[in-house]
C-alpha cells in the first residue's frame, strides 16, 4: 500500500490555509481600529493614519480573495492529478511536434513552458486589479498598462533564454551526480547565485529601470563622507526611476568585495525633503553591511539550500512518492517539485526562524545608526517612509511575529528612544 503523501500534503496545505487565515482576520481586526497607536499619536498625522487604514483595509480584502483562489487552485491542482496528466500532455504534444518526448530535457522545457503560461494567465486578473485598481486608488501606482504588459513580455523573454540552460543542467547533474550529487547541486547553484547576484543590476536591472548616478550635491557629499567614515568600498551612486511604476520609495546597496554600490529611489529623494533624513536611512544600510547581516544571511540560505539538496537525494528514487503525486516516472524536475511540496512544514518552520533573525538584524542595524549620531534623522526617516508608503500603522502581534521581516514602526521608534530614557 503506497503511502498517502500527496493527501498528507494537501491536508497540511489546507490547515495552514486556516492557521494564515486565521492570522490575516486578527490582522484585519487591527487595521479597522480607528486610533494610532499611543506611540504614533503626533507623530503620524490623522490625514495620514485615514489614508494607510483604507490602504491597508483594501489590500486585506483583496489578500482573503487571492488566498483563497489560490488554495482552491493548488488543492485542486494536487488532487485530480493535473500534473502527472499535463506532464503526460506535454509528451504527447512532443511527439506531435516530431520531437523526442523520451529526452528529459525537452520534455521537461515544454512541461515548464506549459506551466508559466497557465500561472501567467491565471495571476494576470489578480496583478491588474492590484495595480490598477488598489495601487491606484491610493495614489501609488504610475506605470501605463503597456508598460505593464512590456515588463511583463521581458519578464517572460529573460525565463525563456535564462531558464533552459539552467534547467539542463540541472537535470544533467542530477542524472550523473551519483553519491555526491547534493554537493554537485549546491556547487552549481551556489555559483548561478554568485552570477546572477553580479549580472542582475548591470544586465538585467536596467532592462526595466533608468539608473542614474546621483547628481553632485550636498546629499551625494554627505552618503560619500559617511561611506568613506565607514571604510565603505562605495564605486557608485545611484537613482533609480522607480517613479515610473509607483511612488512607494526605498533605498538598497549591493556588490561584491571592492565594488559596492548605493541604489536610492527617485521617490525617497522626493519624499525626504531632509537630506539628513535619506543619510541616516542609508546610514541603516551601511549598519547592515558593517555588521555582517548580509553574509550571515547568504551563508544560511547556503546552508538551507544544502540542506534541502540533501533531503531530496534521499527521497528521488522514492517510487512511492511518485506514485502517490499520480507520476509512473520519476522526472528530475517533477521530484524537486515533489520533494519542495513534502518538506511544506519545515519550509514554513525556517521562515519563521529567518523572519525571527531578520527583525533582531533590523534592531541592531537601527541601533548602529543611531550609534553613527543619526538617532533623530533617523526616526524621522521611517516616519516619513512609513507616512508616504501608507504602510500598517495598527499591527496585530501574532500577525507581525509570524509575517514580518522587519519590526513594525512603533517598536522600532521605541527601540531607538529607549537608550535616550535610560541615558536620562
Amino acid at each position: 500500500m503506497v503511502f498517502p503523501y500527496m493527501e498528507s500534503v494537501v491536508g497540511f496545505m489546507i490547515l495552514m490555509y486556516f492557521f494564515e487565515t486565521y492570522l490575516d482576520l486578527r490582522q484585519h481586526a487591527a487595521l479597522k481600529l480607528p486610533t494610532l497607536p499611543k506611540t504614533l499619536e503626533g507623530v503620524i498625522s490623522q490625514e495620514k493614519f485615514e489614508k494607510s487604514r483604507a490602504y491597508s483595509l483594501d489590500k486585506s480584502n483583496f489578500h482573503f480573495v487571492h488566498e483563497f483562489v489560490t488554495i482552491l487552485m493548488d488543492s485542486a491542482i494536487l488532487f485530480f492529478g493535473i500534473l502527472p496528466w499535463f506532464w503526460k500532455k506535454s509528451g504527447n504534444l512532443l511527439v506531435l511536434a516530431g520531437l523526442d518526448a523520451e529526452n528529459e530535457i525537452i520534455h521537461t522545457l515544454a512541461f515548464l513552458a506549459g506551466v508559466t503560461l497557465w500561472s501567467q494567465l491565471t495571476d494576470l486578473p489578480f496583478s491588474l486589479y492590484s495595480t490598477f485598481v488598489i495601487e491606484a486608488r491610493h495614489g501609488f501606482n504610475k506605470q501605463t498598462m503597456w508598460l505593464f504588459f512590456r515588463d511583463m513580455f521581458k519578464g517572460m523573454c529573460l525565463a525563456a533564454i535564462l531558464g533552459p540552460p539552467i534547467v539542463s543542467a540541472i537535470i544533467i547533474i542530477v542524472q550523473k551526480g551519483g553519491p555526491y550529487l547534493a554537493i554537485y547541486l549546491w556547487g552549481f547553484m551556489f555559483v548561478l547565485s554568485l552570477v546572477m547576484m553580479t549580472l542582475y543590476p548591470i544586465l538585467i536591472a536596467p532592462l526595466f529601470n533608468k539608473f542614474s548616478p546621483l547628481p553632485e550635491g550636498e546629499l551625494r557629499h554627505k552618503i560619500e563622507d559617511l561611506a568613506f567614515s565607514l571604510k565603505f568600498p562605495l564605486k557608485k551612486l545611484f537613482v533609480v526611476d522607480g517613479s515610473t511604476r509607483s511612488s512607494h520609495s526605498n533605498a538598497y546597496m549591493y556588490g561584491f568585495f571592492k565594488n559596492k554600490r548605493i541604489v536610492l529611489y527617485d521617490t525617497l529623494i522626493q519624499q525626504c525633503k531632509n537630506d539628513e533624513e535619506i543619510v541616516a536611512v542609508i546610514a541603516h544600510e551601511l549598519g547592515h553591511w558593517k555588521l555582517n547581516h548580509t553574509m550571515y544571511s547568504f551563508i544560511a540560505v547556503q546552508i538551507l539550500t544544502f540542506l534541502q539538496f540533501g533531503g531530496y537525494t534521499l527521497v528521488r528514487n522514492s517510487n512511492d512518492l511518485f506514485q502517490s503525486f499520480g507520476f509512473d516516472t520519476q522526472p528530475v524536475l517533477i521530484g524537486l517539485i515533489i520533494f519542495q511540496h513534502t518538506v511544506i512544514p519545515l519550509q514554513h518552520l525556517v521562515s519563521f526562524g529567518l523572519n525571527l533573525v531578520s527583525r533582531s538584524f533590523e534592531f541592531q542595524a537601527d541601533a548602529f545608526a543611531k550609534k553613527l549620531g543619526y538617532a533623530s534623522a533617523l526616526r524621522a526617516g521611517l516616519v516619513k517612509l512609513q507616512e508616504e508608503n501608507l504602510s500598517a500603522m495598527n499591527t496585530d502581534p501574532w500577525y507581525s511575529a509570524y509575517h514580518y521581516s522587519h519590526p513594525p514602526l512603533v517598536e522600532r521608534l521605541a527601540a531607538i528612544d529607549e537608550p535616550d530614557k535610560k541615558s536620562d
